[in-house]
């Protein structure tokens, strides 16, 4: 049976292949791009469609047919900027590979094995950083540890048997590992591998290549201007970054923003004038982390306020709104949590693998009980600290208090006495108290505020939560209740 469905999975992505070639063709012409997204979006229903999902394609296909619609202008500029290999590369391995067939394969395993499986996993090719940005653990941690080509492979090839086609590499700095990572690509070609990057490492070489591979994305760090970036990331790297958003624009390379906020740069990074200046240098997408306190050598007063964070929930809001005409679709990691029901760490939605091979919930949460080393991926999402997130998920029903660590603390104490689990900060280990301890306050404080601004909200429940089914049938329950003393 595994034999026929690889076999029919092979020949539907061949089939794909053949009418996006077709299709990317088509885009070039702009004449024809709207009855093109229209094929894309009948497509993406044959294959995922449901009487709950209706509603949605029908307003995607009223979105692609209408000449104003906001985010299809934006769609249509990077059309026109990216190369025709990576577009035709993303339509397939993100949309066919991940939307489409891993979509409908994850759900089919959480039913299957009874515990999370992701969409996508997030994990470090390295501890190796050039930069020691303040207030970062990874710049700290040396070159003491790093993933093997044969960790990584295995990483992605056991990912792809559970349904997950779409990877993301962080670290340290991952391009310190940029032969790995180009045969990584060229070997899961079926793949989508999105890098967190401080962009010095891009030359032309490396671009070249990412265009004939076709599936590396990038997320270039960038915290404002020159003078609030380089404060933190150091003298020179902002310029590093523009340098590198030159050549992709050259080049044709799709790439995004990765933007760490915190109380020092929070107006500046949410300017309207830095998103413009973002997305005039090629920019289309970026992700804003609220910065976390993780580490002994953590800075707690770079923690935005309260009131910061309520002003980031509208501002985000605001830029993804029509009454802003900025060609930059801004996601915030922290505040977006209606979107997608809460935390998505643990497997939910993703978890991460440091570079000393130990699976971890979150990239923030420096706790693990499995290696891969020891375990395999299947044995990662079924351990005591995964099934803990797993069955507590969600943390918190106000999903602006998604966090077990930053707006619930409680939870993230209980879950690693009660798991065992250990600490892998490779610099020096920190306590899950002394952690947790300085989001207490934080906590507290943020609470009242997040219970005013959601109540003050509307909000829809997605059709497809991925919670237990305890949880699914009686919403009632707290966290609290599912994590063993």
């Amino acid at each position: 049976m595994a034999a026929l469905d690889t076999i029919t999975h092979a020949a539907e992505r061949q089939a794909v292949n053949l009418m996006l070639n077709g299709l990317v063709k088509h885009l070039g012409k702009t004449d024809s791009r709207t009855a093109t997204y229209v094929r894309i979006a009948n497509l993406a229903e044959r294959f995922i469609g449901n009487e709950e999902t209706t509603a949605a394609f029908e307003r995607v296909r009223s979105a692609v047919q209408d000449p104003e619609n906001r985010w299809m202008k934006v769609i249509n500029r990077i059309v026109d900027e990216t190369d025709p290999n990576i577009t035709r590369t993303i339509l397939l391995n993100l949309g066919f590979e991940a939307f489409l067939n891993g979509t409908k394969t994850i759900r089919a395993n959480r039913e299957k094995y009874g515990c999370n499986i992701p969409w996508l996993i997030l994990f470090d090719p390295t501890d190796a950083c050039n930069m020691h940005c303040a207030g970062c653990w990874s710049g700290t941690y040396g070159h003491k540890s790093s993933l093997s080509f044969e960790d990584m492979d295995k990483i992605i090839t056991q990912g792809k048997e559970l349904g997950v086609y779409l990877y993301m590499l962080t670290g340290g700095e991952p391009l310190v590992c940029k032969k790995d990572i180009l045969r990584l690509a060229e070997k899961h070609h079926d793949t989508e591998i999105a890098i967190y990057t401080n962009s010095t490492l891009i030359d032309e070489e490396f671009c070249r290549e990412v265009v004939r591979l076709g599936n590396l994305t990038f997320m270039l760090s960038i915290e404002g201007t020159a003078q609030t970036n380089d404060a933190r990331r150091g003298e020179g790297h902002y310029d590093a970054v523009i340098r590198a958003m030159e050549l992709f624009r050259k080049y044709g390379i799709l790439f995004g923003t990765s933007i760490c906020y915190t109380r020092q740069n929070i107006e500046t990074v949410t300017s309207e004038e830095f998103i413009r200046f973002i997305a005039d240098q090629g920019a289309r997408f970026g992700f804003f982390f609220h910065y976390m306190p993780v580490g002994n050598n953590a800075v707690p007063a770079l923690m935005p306020t309260v009131e910061q964070r309520r002003r980031m929930i509208d501002r985000i809001r605001y830029l993804r709104s029509d009454a802003c005409d900025i060609g930059f679709f801004p996601m915030d990691f922290q505040n977006d949590g209606e979107f997608v029901g809460g935390c998505i760490a643990g497997g939910r939605n993703y978890f991460h693998i440091n570079a000393h091979g130990d699976a971890e919930p979150c990239v923030f949460i420096h706790y693990s009980d499995s290696n891969i080393h020891d375990n395999s991926i299947l044995e990662m999402l079924q351990s005591p600290l995964f099934m803990a997130y797993h069955e507590g998920q969600p943390f918190n029903r106000n999903h602006l208090r998604p966090c077990p660590m930053l707006e619930n603390p409680e939870l993230l104490r209980k879950i690693v006495k009660a798991t065992g689990a250990h600490g892998t900060n490779a610099e020096s280990e920190e306590s899950v108290e002394h952690l947790t301890a300085k989001c207490d306050n934080y906590a507290a404080e943020w609470a009242p505020v997040a219970a005013e601004v959601w109540a003050s909200q509307t909000h829809k429940q997605p059709p497809y939560e991925n919670y237990t089914k305890e949880k699914r049938e009686h919403p009632e329950l707290a966290a609290f209740e599912h994590i063993p003393e």
